[in-house]
């Protein structure tokens, strides 16, 4: 079932229009006896190379997002375990009301990243204040006779938590170069089409009725290609079986 399902992320409507209008071209090319032997290597020239190279950067952008978000939770729980174990009086007051505004941090990032496009201003503000209201609370630590060393030690853990929001937040604005991708889709949707001739050319070598399978098999790979390319592009959409996936309620769960 879950093959099944991945196999659908792959092979959608845009598979069978290009599949359509490549075994279109082919039967008007084998109508009007239209014949010719392109090379193959303008294939991976032109579409290939690209988006593998597109694959390729869209997977370790994701890849370096899951390294983020672990650091970002790592230092989510330093902060909560020192409001517990830090201080010698009872905080445990203080210490629920600092998990409250972790997961709020949390959460508020959750939502930046998963958020349209539209909304994604006035997400980032809330974000901001969520980080704002942990930044404030974490304050409190000079009035519970901790040393100053250590509350600068919990600065630095909210430091880093603020530059892995950053890095996160660049990663969900900015994308794998735009024309690249622009100029794949030209060629992968057009290539099949175009080489109607080519697949006449070849099927002498084929038996009676096999002349499509050529167009058929072009047009599902470089399609499905760029679909995988697509799904990988954007990891906090939630669509893809590879995004990125954000575990607010078991990590509350954890900050026991």
């Amino acid at each position: 079932m879950k093959v099944a399902k991945s196999i659908f992320l792959i092979i959608n409507y845009k598979t069978f229009i290009v599949t359509t209008l490549a075994v279109l071209s082919t039967w008007l090319c084998n109508y009007f006896v239209l014949q010719a032997n392109f090379p193959l290597t303008i294939i991976g020239i032109a579409i290939v190379f690209p988006v593998v190279f597109s694959i390729d950067s869209a997977y370790k952008r994701r890849e370096r997002t899951l390294m983020l978000l672990s650091d970002f939770k790592a230092h989510l729980t330093a902060i909560h375990l020192a409001s517990q174990q830090w201080v010698e009086t009872d905080t445990h007051a203080y210490a629920e009301k600092g998990k409250e505004l972790l997961l709020d941090v949390y959460s508020a990032l959750q939502h930046y990243c998963i958020i349209n496009q539209k909304s994604m201003l006035k997400s980032e503000k809330t974000l901001d204040d969520s980080v704002k209201s942990l930044s404030s609370h974490l304050q409190g630590f000079r009035h519970l006779e901790l040393p100053s060393g250590e509350v600068s030690r919990i600065n630095q853990y909210l430091s880093k938590v603020i530059i892995d929001i950053e890095n996160i937040k660049v990663i969900r604005q900015y994308r794998t170069p735009v024309t690249l991708r622009a100029y794949s889709k030209v060629f992968i949707y057009s290539f099949p089409i175009i080489y109607g001739p080519y697949f006449m050319y070849s099927a002498q070598e084929y038996s009676h009725g096999l002349e499509y399978f050529m167009p058929v098999i072009f047009s599902f790979i470089l399609v499905s290609l760029d679909n995988i390319q697509e799904h990988l592009e954007n990891p906090f959409d939630q669509i893809g079986e590879d995004d990125v996936k954000f575990d607010v309620e078991s990590f509350s769960g954890r900050l026991s």
